[in-house]
């Protein structure tokens, strides 16, 4: 078993003030974000200039906190939602969704794509690949903030999280997350996005990668506590919000291959 390398979530300190390391992490992953969109705003196949580059993130930063938040309450909270809605204001209370911060940057880029008469499709591949390295920092994030761990376990990497009431071993899953739907997922996109490639199609492989990436890594997290496994005796409230995104990325990917596969003449 190893030692948790606790480490103190408040990174700074300056009297009242305190500054989280999960919020670092989200100016980092935005930081990565814009330099990787910066580069690769310079292909002759962006869908974007440079210049550009900084209000699509500042709209697509404004979709993952906004998006994140409204998903956490209504995908996570509804019950609570239901009892009091001011509680989806009260962000200092922690509470964010993958799932609803995805949804958020798809609304922000349409929008953002609209007011630019930008096409959707491709300015959304473009923005698909930035993602994984911000996912990966919000699950270190979540190491070190000692919330979002995993099930009980006797693998020699389990660890006893000093602020779990049980005090039992467990699976280190955010590092899990972090190798998988953020460092993985990261090199899948960045590769598979290395070359032009069908409208849709570089969206299609986000879907369907952090679906399946983070349906498996949900079998070693802890489901939350006030929801329980969900279906089918096993199926966590984060695996069911991952099925349609593994169906909307399998047909994405069909329908961009399908389109270059049929001549113009046949469409």
């Amino acid at each position: 078993m190893l030692t948790y390398p606790e480490i103190d979530p408040v990174a700074v300190a300056l009297g009242p003030l305190q500054i989280h390391w999960y919020g670092l992490t989200y100016l980092a992953g935005l930081a990565f974000a814009w330099g990787l969109a910066a580069k690769r705003s310079r292909r002759a196949d962006s869908p974007v200039s440079r210049e550009q580059v900084d209000d699509l993130l500042f709209y697509a930063a404004l979709g993952v906190v906004l998006g994140g938040r409204m998903g956490y309450a209504i995908f996570y909270g509804g019950e609570r939602l239901a009892q009091d809605p001011s509680w989806l204001l009260r962000v200092w209370e922690g509470g964010m969704s993958f799932h609803g911060g995805m949804l958020g940057v798809i609304i922000a880029t349409f929008w953002y794509a609209r007011r630019q008469t930008i096409a959707f499709g491709p300015l959304l591949d473009f923005v698909a690949p930035l993602a994984p390295l911000g996912l990966a920092l919000g699950r270190l994030g979540n190491f070190i903030g000692q919330e979002l761990w995993g099930r009980a376990a006797d693998v020699p990497w389990a660890m006893v999280f000093p602020r779990d009431p049980l005090q039992i071993a467990r699976h280190p899953s955010q590092l899990y997350q972090f190798a998988l739907e953020g460092i993985l997922l990261f090199v899948i996109l960045f590769w598979f996005s290395s070359r032009p490639r069908p409208t849709w199609a570089v969206s299609g492989v986000f879907a369907l990668g952090y679906g399946l990436l983070r349906f498996a890594a949900e079998f070693f997290r802890e489901p939350d506590a006030h929801l329980g496994i969900q279906a089918f005796g096993w199926m966590t409230r984060g695996q069911i919000l991952c099925v349609p995104m593994i169906l909307l990325g399998l047909y994405m990917l069909w329908f961009a291959f399908l389109r270059t596969a049929t001549p113009a003449s046949k469409r």
